[in-house]
Order: C-alpha cells, then sequence, then structure tokens
C-alpha cells in the first residue's frame, strides 16, 4: 500500500494550471485571475464632497455658532457628475452634493444639518476645519497601485473593485470542467421506483456539488451500468468537455468493478490501495491527457477521497496552491480509537466555545453511512502512528465546507 502523501504528490505532479481566459467582468465571477490588476488612475480621481451641503473656506466661518450663524452668499449649485470647472473665493459658499467634485477655493464640506438649507443666502451654525467632510483624490487607491493580485478569486467585493479601476475584462483561469460518473448496476436515478437489491445513487450528486464547492464546473453524468464496453465509451465522449473525470465505483477487488477492469493499462491510469479509511481503493492517471480520479463507491469513501485528492488539484487547475481544506487545532471531547498504519478521517461536529474549538465524533462512521456525513462539519484527521487518543488530546480538523 501507499501512503496518502505519495498518492497525493503522483496527483499534483500530473495536473497543471489551465490556460487562462480573457472573459467579460460578470463571467469572470468565481475564477482566480491570471494577473494582477493596477488601477490607471487614484480612486477618487478628484476631490469631492462626502456630504450634501455647502462648500466654503473653512476660515469664513470660523466663528459660526447656533447663537451666531455666519451668513454666506449661495453663488451656484455643483452636481455629481458635473464636468465643468468651478471656484469659489472667500466669503461665499456653493451648495454641493455627495460625490460632486470640490470647486477651486473651497477646502471644507459644511452638511446642510448644521445650516438653515438657504438658496440664495446660507446661514451656518458651526465651524469646521480644512478638509472637513472632503474626500481626497487617491484615499482609497493611488493609480498604479495593485488593487488585485494573480491568483485571486473573484468574488463580489473583488468584482467591484476590477470595474472601480475601468476594467470591463479581465484574464483568468476558468473553472475546471469536471465530469463527474457513477457506476454501479444496483443504482437507480433518485426518483425512480426501487426493485429488491437496489438503491438511489447519490454520489455523483454529491460529487458534482462538492466540484462546485471547489471553484470548479461540475457536470454529473447519467449512471453507466457495469458493462465494460459502456463504461470505455462513456469516458472516451466525455474527453471533449472535461478538464478532469470523477468516477465513483467499481475499483476494489470484486468481481465486477468494471472502471478498474476497463482503465487498467489504459493511458498512465494506475490502482492503488492507500493507507486510509476510508477511502482505501484508489486510481488515478491521465486518459488521452485528462486526468481521471477513480474513487470509492461507498459515499463516505468518495466523499473523503474527493477532499483529499481531487480538491487538491482542482485548486492547481486553477492557478491556485494545492492547498487542503481549512485545518484548525482542536481538543478531542471523547476517546478516540484508530486502525493502526492508517490515516483515519473521522467524520466530527467542531465547535467553538471559551475561546477554543472542541471536536466529537459525529455518529457511527461507516464507509456507506451518509447520516453522519450529512451531520458532520469537520473531518477529524488521526496519523497513521496513532492508535488512541484520549479525550482531551489536541487533534487536526479539517473544517467542510458549508
Amino acid at each position: 500500500m501507499r501512503t496518502v502523501d505519495e498518492h497525493l504528490t503522483e496527483i499534483l505532479g500530473s495536473v497543471a494550471p489551465l490556460p487562462p481566459l480573457d472573459l467579460a467582468l460578470l463571467e469572470a465571477q468565481g475564477t482566480v485571475l491570471a494577473e494582477a490588476v493596477a488601477a490607471p488612475v487614484p480612486l477618487p480621481p478628484f476631490d469631492n464632497s462626502a456630504m450634501d451641503g455647502y462648500a466654503v473656506v473653512a476660515a469664513d466661518i470660523a466663528a459660526a455658532t447656533e447663537a451666531s450663524p455666519v451668513a454666506l452668499p449661495v453663488v451656484g449649485d455643483i452636481v455629481a457628475g458635473d464636468s465643468g470647472l468651478s471656484a469659489i473665493r472667500p466669503g461665499l459658499t456653493a451648495r454641493i452634493m455627495t460625490g460632486a467634485p470640490l470647486p477651486a477655493g473651497a477646502d471644507a464640506v459644511i452638511p446642510v444639518e448644521w445650516t438653515d438649507g438657504g438658496n440664495a443666502t446660507v446661514r451656518i451654525s458651526r465651524a469646521a476645519s480644512p478638509g472637513n467632510y472632503i474626500r481626497r483624490a487617491g484615499e482609497d487607491v493611488l493609480a498604479g497601485q495593485v488593487v488585485a493580485e494573480a491568483g485571486t478569486r473573484l468574488a463580489a467585493p473583488q468584482i467591484g473593485m476590477l470595474a472601480a479601476v475601468g476594467r470591463s475584462r479581465v484574464t483568468v483561469r476558468p473553472r475546471p470542467r469536471i465530469v463527474v460518473v457513477s457506476t454501479g448496476d444496483e443504482l437507480r436515478e433518485p426518483g425512480s421506483p426501487l426493485a429488491p437489491g437496489q438503491i438511489w445513487e447519490s454520489n455523483s450528486f454529491m460529487l458534482t456539488a462538492a466540484v462546485v464547492e471547489a471553484g470548479g464546473t461540475g457536470y454529473r453524468q447519467a449512471t453507466v451500468q457495469d458493462e465494460p464496453a459502456k463504461v470505455l465509451e462513456m469516458l472516451h465522449d466525455q474527453l471533449v468537455r472535461a478538464d478532469a473525470i470523477v468516477t465513483t465505483g467499481g475499483v476494489s477487488m470484486g468481481t465486477r468493478d468494471v472502471v478498474k477492469e476497463v482503465l487498467a493499462g489504459t493511458g498512465t491510469v494506475n490502482f492503488h490501495k492507500v493507507r486510509m479509511r476510508p477511502g482505501k481503493p484508489q486510481g488515478f492517471g491521465l486518459l488521452e491527457g485528462t486526468p481521471v480520479f477513480t474513487l470509492p463507491g461507498n459515499p463516505v469513501s468518495a466523499y473523503v477521497s474527493f477532499q483529499v485528492f481531487v480538491r487538491p488539484a482542482l485548486r492547481v487547475m486553477q492557478g491556485l496552491p494545492p492547498e487542503p481544506l481549512p485545518t484548525v487545532s482542536a481538543v478531542v471531547a471523547e476517546d478516540i480509537k484508530s486502525p493502526a498504519g492508517l490515516r483515519h478521517f473521522l467524520r466530527g461536529r467542531l465547535s467553538f466555545t471559551r475561546g477554543f474549538y472542541t471536536v466529537t465524533a459525529a455518529g457511527v462512521q461507516g464507509s456507506h453511512q451518509l447520516g453522519s456525513l450529512s451531520s458532520a462539519n469537520a473531518l477529524i484527521e488521526i496519523p497513521e502512528d496513532v492508535e488512541a487518543m484520549p479525550a482531551g488530546s489536541h487533534v487536526e480538523v479539517m473544517r467542510l465546507p458549508s
């Protein structure tokens, strides 16, 4: 058997970042930047008002109080988007709107709440220092400043930032297109009736959703029965739209393990036993240059295998470091046993109380039991050389997507 790290190393050595694409800004949401983006101009690009009010020379209203307001003539209105040049001289004021450019000569803005709201003449009842309610050019972003580094995943705030610096298109690593398929004569589509010995297929739904959570685009392929010719035909058909293929089932030691039968010796696909629980039977390789991950058929084994092996590979394809799921150190709330020589991934419930994390096992741990997986929010990772972990021990815990 090989170790988890050995199997992951082989996978990561066989995948590469996808070629970059030039996409319209909204089409790029969720993708990863392949270029650094800098601001061509400062933000804001000009001094402007932070309030609706009056642009003034601060010295003119230095003595203003509620009891003795200062009256100033209003010489005009300045609105947001005003492209004309404007100016005031001492002793005058201009009404100004939020976002409007500050007129030359003014050094403060008085909010309308500090005045009587006059149109021809305004009475100002509070003094202000220079700079009051003024947004200075470049106070948000300087010209030439990098606002988004290569390797940034574009969520809503980053999309807004790119638009604010004038970008309508960006160069990104596209979402990896991952085809997910389950094999097995016993599998039926959810919603269809079951005959004796049949079960509803769940793995491909679960893993297609996991692909999306990992930043990819998931395509669920209809379940394929255990007929070698049909399985091989399906795999070759999917190569035209797949950056990678994920299969579940048919990789163990049974007489009808059809995925192993048709892929062993095909391309570079090889099958191994990995020192882990759940998920011992694993396969990986390239089929006509496309990565193929063959995962076990038990649902929990398939899910854990995806998070441990497939997710890091999808990150590499997006130009990101092959990092595992976010990990925290937690205190075990109960005694835990683990099989010798295997890296054990137990479903767990992680909580944060009194300043530290605690974790408990989430129900029964059979590799076919989805109930405890669906109620878990973490995987407790027990190293190969640990057989027992008493309550109070510290353990590394992988946080599951939520």
